[in-house]
């Protein structure tokens, strides 16, 4: 059985299962890229519910795993050479998940590094940009008399939702015809853009054609139904 005690946040979070990959998230855009990864590629983890909402991720068990004190993070009782190792930053996790089951990530070099490249595009552009607009439209920002902040968001997210529109002319997945880790880190912030910031009109969703066709069949994969849900919210 893995040892995991060398981790303090073992301490605050106990692993029931060990053996198994334990995730620390939230189900959130970036916290469901990792769930809805592992559902994908079948590898056995335990999920803890970080609660973001009680400053959990700023206590000292978890600023031990994640510096940056942002979901998710994960500890691999399995990691390299066999031995346990931590991780945090999404992209990253997604890029070692793929490495480490070789799914989800073309194995030629040209197309595997096109792919990464994609899911930078989400981590520098679309989650920060996505992310603003929500805080603007959704919450406190809303109460801020001056709209430009809201404006340039708002323009900035038109222009990526663009890109992705252009990059699925003929194309099923952003990598074509393959599904691969691009997408996996794009749903839920395209989702939530949609549905939890009520972003849609403000964006002119509905004029765009490729990106709801693309998320419609990304959600309608059963271990995305699965991963967009993990770890549960304390009823």
């Amino acid at each position: 059985m893995a040892d995991l005690s060398a981790f303090p946040i073992i301490s605050r979070w106990p692993a029931q299962h060990p053996d198994r990959i334990q995730l620390y998230s939230t189900p959130t855009p970036n916290g469901v890229k990792v769930s809805i990864m592992l559902e994908e590629i079948g590898l056995a983890y335990e999920p803890h519910f970080i609660n973001i909402g009680e400053n959990e991720t700023w206590g000292p068990e978890y600023l031990s795993l994640n510096p940056n004190g942002k979901i998710p993070a994960i500890i691999d009782p399995d990691g390299p050479d066999g031995k346990p190792f931590g991780l945090f930053e999404s992209g990253a996790i997604l890029l070692y998940l793929a490495e480490k089951t070789g799914q989800l990530l073309p194995s030629d070099p040209a197309r595997r590094y096109e792919t990464i490249q994609w899911v930078f595009f989400q981590m520098a552009s679309v989650g920060p940009m996505f992310g603003q607009l929500g805080f603007f439209h959704k919450f406190a920002g809303r109460e801020i008399e001056d709209k430009r902040p809201l404006e340039r968001y708002r323009n900035e997210s038109k222009r990526l939702l663009g890109v992705l529109e252009t990059r699925l002319e003929g194309h099923d997945w952003i990598m074509g015809g393959d599904y691969t880790i691009a997408d996996i880190s794009l749903l839920g912030w395209v989702r939530n853009l949609i549905g939890f910031y009520g972003a849609g009109e403000l964006v002119e969703f509905d004029s765009l054609k490729r990106v709801p066709a693309w998320l419609e069949r990304g959600l309608a994969r059963p271990a995305v139904q699965r991963g967009l849900t993990i770890p549960a919210r304390p009823a």
